[in-house]
């Protein structure tokens, strides 16, 4: 390389990274966005504050929020509708088991759940084990509250702004539970807090799709809303989809496959970005991947560089940010 040609790929550096401390994330409007799965679940407890704060330092632009509801309809921070596999229910309130032998959120009140812990996820079945007790184990339950007034805080200290992508877990089970419209709740407790409705700040999303088109056409969600989907299917109405969704959040699996020894799309993508939809894959894992990637790194430069995707979950977040900044290197 000549020496004319090392000065202006200089001067170029130099001029991004000018604009970059002066703009920020501006810069990079158009990159795909890192999404913190249940926070740095990765390193930490799911869903723990923990999670969250590292999630944050490890510049996600957006931290996860899977809400469950209590008895008394307080918007809880869980990815499960039951308790025993995330916190010590069993050990506080051993008697309150349903006769399916599992503890629900919804049988229990705001109050009760303050003295429940919670504890390590095992899931050796996508090849993560998770966190031992040395690392976020004792740390208490989240309502949504506590996690946006923390995030705000983390945001208004370091001088960022990290985005909500909030997931209802459940909606039908809870409406025939305690016969509540979760959507309602959760746009009530938004509007009392105060969230921005740009999409830069706040999803809602849900594997539901009755969920998101009640939110999208009964109650007018000023929010924009992302379709989860799972199984292999490529075949979908995504006109219909675009209607009343923002985006659609797909499976690993349903995006590729290996054919001759080579990753190739299923067709899915393409065919969501067609309908002008926002395409958000999940998870990215460390040590489990797709059965069409053989590593981490084929997995993060199909998404990135082949399907050009808009973002992606990460159990990773650190591993996800130095992947989309590999790519928007000048």
């Amino acid at each position: 390389m000549s020496k004319r040609s090392v000065a202006m790929m200089k001067i170029r550096q130099g001029v991004v990274f000018v604009l970059a401390a002066v703009f920020g994330a501006d810069l990079l409007a158009g990159s795909p966005v890192v999404i913190a799965h249940r926070g740095a679940s990765g390193y930490c407890i799911e869903h723990s504050e923990a999670a969250k704060v590292l999630a944050h330092a490890q510049n996600a632009d957006y931290i996860e929020q899977d809400v469950v509801l209590t008895k008394d309809r307080v918007l809880i921070v869980s990815h499960d509708v039951t308790m025993e596999a995330t916190t010590n229910v069993d050990e506080v309130f051993p008697m309150r088991r349903r006769e399916d032998g599992k503890f629900y959120f919804a049988d229990f009140t705001w109050s009760e759940l303050q003295s429940v812990s919670l504890r390590p996820r095992m899931e050796r079945s996508i090849g993560r084990v998770a966190p031992g007790p040395g690392v976020a184990c004792g740390q208490k339950i989240l309502t949504l509250e506590n996690e946006i007034k923390l995030l705000r805080g983390l945001d208004q200290s370091l001088g960022r702004s990290t985005g909500l992508y909030i997931e209802l877990k459940g909606p039908s089970f809870y409406e025939k539970e305690i016969g509540v419209k979760m959507g309602e709740v959760l746009l009530d407790e938004l509007k009392r807090l105060e969230v921005s409705t740009d999409p830069k700040d706040c999803l809602i999303q849900c594997f539901e799709e009755n969920a998101l088109i009640d939110l999208k056409n009964r109650l007018k969600c000023p929010y924009s809303l992302i379709l989860l989907m799972g199984g292999r299917g490529t075949e979908f109405d995504f006109q219909k989809i675009a209607s009343y969704a923002y985006g659609v959040g797909p499976s690993l699996q349903m995006l590729a496959r290996q054919e001759t020894n080579k990753i190739v799309s299923t067709g899915f993508a393409e065919k969501a970005k067609a309908a002008g939809l926002k395409l958000h894959p999940y998870t990215v894992r460390k040590n489990s991947q797709p059965s069409w990637s053989p590593s981490l790194e084929d997995t993060h430069r199909f998404l990135l560089d082949e399907l050009r995707v808009d973002g992606f979950f990460t159990d990773y977040p650190d591993l996800g940010r130095e992947a989309v900044d590999r790519m928007v290197k000048p």
